[in-house]
């Protein structure tokens, strides 16, 4: 991102404000790498619900009535699939509990396949 970008969620960065750096890491998903490493520290999974900011109160709010917090945020996941991204707070709670009461070794997999073979782009910036 460029310097005087504010911080707020990628999904509401401008794309103006993507470097073509940034642009690259993202499309090829090495942007992600960072986050192996909180997997290797056991305070990630590689399937779960996205971590999310402290300020996005309305997601915070939605997760927390559906219990989402109780299981390790991941890397990705089945909103991740279903190109279900933060702007949709109430849905992508809905979806998360769902995940999370569905997950299976199975699954577990499948939502890495399936974001390795590129279904859906998760928290894409538009």
């Amino acid at each position: 991102m460029s310097v005087d970008t504010k911080s707020v969620a990628s999904h509401l960065a401008s794309h103006a404000s993507i470097t073509k750096l940034g642009a690259f890491l993202r499309k090829t998903k090495l942007d992600e790498l960072p986050q192996l490493w909180n997997v290797f520290k056991g305070e990630m999974s590689l399937v779960g619900q996205r971590p999310n900011l402290f300020s996005q109160e309305e997601l915070n709010q939605a997760r927390d009535a559906k219990n989402v917090y109780a299981v390790r945020p991941g890397i990705t996941g089945l909103a991740q699939i279903q190109n279900i991204d933060m702007s949709t707070p109430d849905k992508l709670a809905r979806t998360d509990a769902i995940m999370i009461k569905k997950m299976s070794l199975k699954n577990y997999f499948l939502y890495i396949v399936k974001t390795v073979t590129g279904s859906g782009s998760g928290d894409a910036v538009k």
